[in-house]
């Protein structure tokens, strides 16, 4: 799909295009795996980075990237000591 967009000159101030599409790939992944509509490996694919740079990212933009619930935590914690 592709998408266009007019952009005024001003807000690139001084970025390239590659480099204002990129960086707009990059807060678009990041918002929709925020919002749980993307997985990571998809939200890196969207923004066409690796995995260890969006985890980086995301910690830049304070974005969890492990989102248990304290039930989940416990369930898993109960799994693990049945293990043991």
């Amino acid at each position: 799909m592709q998408i266009t967009m007019d952009i005024p000159e001003y807000f690139g101030l001084d970025k390239t295009k590659p480099e204002i599409v990129s960086t707009l790939k990059l807060y678009a992944a990041l918002a929709l795996f925020q919002a749980g509509k993307l997985s990571a490996g998809a939200a890196t694919e969207l923004a066409g980075i690796d995995r260890y740079t969006f985890m980086a990212e995301c910690k830049k933009h304070d974005i969890p990237t492990i989102n248990y619930t304290p039930e989940d935590l416990e369930a898993e914690l109960a799994d693990f000591r049945l293990t043991c």
